[in-house]
């Protein structure tokens, strides 16, 4: 009998812990966000020799086009608000893009757009991000291109 009366409690944790885990999964919040807050951030050094344009902003003639690339990052969200962790992964991607520009001999990337999921979203100012409980994560996809 006693060895049933401890199953029981145990169980039910399990079951408790489960349904939360869940939950706490399926959380899957769009944000679409300023990207001007990203650019002029704490961040902005790391990525500053790299100019972006983003969607379908007007762009500086270029002397050529280097290939395409897609920067995709997520971020640990947990003790940060959801903008917050946005903010911080939006320019993990700028400057995983920087650092691709640059090893194609580019000196900017164009044309960026969010690519979250692979759905492509144009926008001049602003940028998606999709946070869950714990995780938050941007995509973004651009042109990298040589300016004069």
């Amino acid at each position: 009998m006693l060895k049933k009366l401890r199953i029981i409690p145990a169980l039910v944790v399990s079951l408790l812990l489960g349904a939360t885990a869940n939950s706490a999964i399926a959380r899957d919040t769009q944000y679409m966000l300023p990207i001007s807050e990203v650019l002029t951030g704490p961040e902005q050094g790391k990525f500053a020799d790299v100019k972006f344009y983003f969607g379908k902003a007007a762009t500086p003639q270029y002397l050529q086009k280097l290939g395409e690339v897609v920067g995709n990052k997520k971020t640990n969200a947990l003790n940060k608000g959801d903008e917050e962790a946005c903010r911080w992964v939006a320019a993990s991607v700028l400057i995983e893009m920087a650092e691709r520009a640059k090893s194609l001999g580019g000196n900017a990337v164009v044309n960026i757009r969010s690519f979250y999921k692979k759905n492509e979203h144009w926008d001049n100012g602003l940028y998606e991000c999709h946070a869950g409980a714990t995780v938050a994560g941007v995509t973004l996809k651009g042109d990298v291109v040589k300016l004069p």
